[in-house]
Parts: C-alpha cells; sequence; structure tokens
C-alpha cells in the first residue's frame, strides 16, 4: 500500500499560511491533478509530504506511518520538481547511476529507451542542458525510478508540443503496465485532463475541491447567447462565473441543465476541467 494522509496540515511562512487546515487522503494507484493559481499552495503541498518542508501543524502519514525524520516512509516517494537535486557537473547517465542508489528499483532500460524518444544525449551535462532538455531528464528519472508514489511538479515546463504528448503516452503506458500514486501539479490543464482520475484544487492554502474528474465534469455546464437572453435564462441559476464579448455571453452554471427548458436561441455545451478551474478559483 502507499496511501498518502494529510490531517488539518498548516504551514505558515511568517504571518502568511501557504496552508490552511488542509486534509486529504491520496489513495494509491491513482492519477491526481493538484490544480491551483500560483501560490495556491500546490508545491508546498509537495514539500510537505516529501518532507523537504515541515508542517506547522497537523500530521502528514504513508500508510499510518509519519513522514517527519522517517526515511522508510520517504523511500516510497519521488518528487520531480524545478529545483536541480543534481551537481551541474553532473552527466545525465551518472546521475541514473546515483538515483540507482536510492532507488534499488530504478530501470535502466527504460531510462535509455525514454532518452531515445526525446534524443537527449545522456553523456551531456545539467549545466549544458536548455530549460526544456532539463526538465526531459527529470521527468525520464521519474517514470524510471519505479516508486510507489511519484510528485510531478509543473512536469512539462518548457516542452515543446511533441515533448508533451510524449510525456503524457509514457506516463499512461507506464501506469498501465505498473499502476503508482501520481501527482501532477500543472497549469496546462486541458492537456492533462484526460489522463486525471481525480481532481484536487488548492485556493489560498485551503482545499477547495478533491472529487473524481467524471464527478467533477458533471457539475454544472456553460450556456452561450445573447446577453440579455442569457441574463433571463440565469435569473435563477447557480453561476460561477460569465464571459462577454460584445452583445454575446457565455456563463458558467452549477448544476445540471435541463434540456427541456433552454431555449432554441441559447447554445449549451459542457463544461471542461480549465473553465471550470478558472471559475471556481477567480475572486
Amino acid at each position: 500500500m502507499s496511501t498518502i494522509q494529510l490531517t488539518n496540515v498548516t504551514k505558515e511562512f511568517g504571518t502568511m499560511k501557504a496552508l490552511d487546515n488542509v486534509s486529504i487522503t491520496f489513495e494509491e494507484n491513482k492519477i491526481y491533478g493538484l490544480l491551483g493559481r500560483n501560490g495556491a499552495g500546490k508545491s508546498t503541498l509537495l514539500n510537505i509530504i516529501s518532507n523537504r518542508l515541515f508542517v506547522t501543524a497537523g500530521e502528514v502519514t504513508i500508510d499510518g506511518v509519519k513522514t517527519e525524520e522517517n526515511d522508510m516512509a520517504l523511500s516510497k516517494i519521488f518528487c520531480m520538481s524545478d529545483k536541480n537535486l543534481y551537481p551541474d557537473s553532473m552527466k545525465i547517465k551518472d546521475i541514473f547511476k546515483l538515483t540507482s542508489t536510492y532507488y534499488p528499483n530504478f530501470d535502466f532500460n527504460y531510462a535509455e529507451k525514454l532518452a531515445g524518444l526525446y534524443t537527449l544525449n545522456t553523456n551531456k551535462k545539467i549545466k549544458n542542458l536548455s530549460t526544456g532538455y532539463t526538465s526531459i531528464y527529470k521527468i525520464i528519472i521519474a517514470l524510471s525510478c519505479n516508486a510507489p508514489i511519484v510528485f510531478f511538479d509543473e512536469p512539462v515546463l518548457g516542452l515543446d508540443a511533441n515533448h508533451r504528448d510524449i510525456f503524457y503516452k509514457q506516463l499512461i503506458d507506464k501506469y498501465s503496465e505498473s499502476p503508482s500514486t501520481y501527482i501532477i501539479s500543472t497549469h496546462l490543464i486541458e492537456e492533462a485532463a484526460d489522463i486525471i482520475e481525480k481532481v484536487v484544487i488548492l485556493k489560498e492554502g485551503k482545499l477547495i475541491m478533491n472529487e473524481d474528474t467524471e464527478t467533477v465534469l458533471a457539475m454544472g455546464y456553460s450556456i452561450s447567447g445573447s446577453t440579455s437572453a442569457v441574463n433571463e435564462y440565469c435569473a435563477d441559476k447557480d453561476v460561477l462565473g460569465e464571459d462577454v464579448l460584445g452583445g454575446l455571453k457565455t456563463a458558467y452554471i452549477k448544476g445540471k441543465c435541463n434540456a427541456a427548458e433552454v431555449p432554441s436561441h441559447l447554445e449549451v455545451a459542457k463544461l471542461d476541467l480549465q473553465k471550470l478551474f478558472i471559475q471556481l478559483t477567480n475572486a
């Protein structure tokens, strides 16, 4: 098992609360999307679970064992982040070897396969890599280490569309063959929506959502048309937000749509994850 439990976790930096009384369970062998605006507390949450930061209050456990100063619990986690944990002078192939000393199930053959897909020369040193290829070597390590729990903090930073597509496909293939708990923190919500099983949203350090993706997407819909017609339709609806362009308006509504009550001159559409996220985290 590799279940992560956070109970009433608060993290303060001076007078600022980066996390505010967060309680959540990350179940084993699921793919989570950890979403939030800049400063919402996403990286802080991942750093606390991986023991890079300590809580101000609350508790974090993996399979019931406290993570704080606990190497056995922490050995189940690999955290990919924007922080460089290796000397700039190290070659990629040597980083693979070093990582294998901490993660004995590291798959060298798979790492070399991924390097080939990404056309990454493993004889290169970190300091000679572009931003995109710095993300790539970290992705390769994260997917090859075979840890039960893997955190991806903005994994596709600097990657072009083709390289991002490789990441998503390889992650799904890896998950299908050997399930692990993946927690993906990303701003590219629309791209990641198809692979996320559960949606976790933080807003100003507070947990505002933890639901299955299908449940989230069924939470609402959008209605579009002339401003006056949309306003009339929305008079008794729970409106999450709206966009206005000229004389046209789109309203984002929470709840199920009764098609029979929608006038023919209005257009109904499903609410995608990115739109829902924007409306839930506005203001």
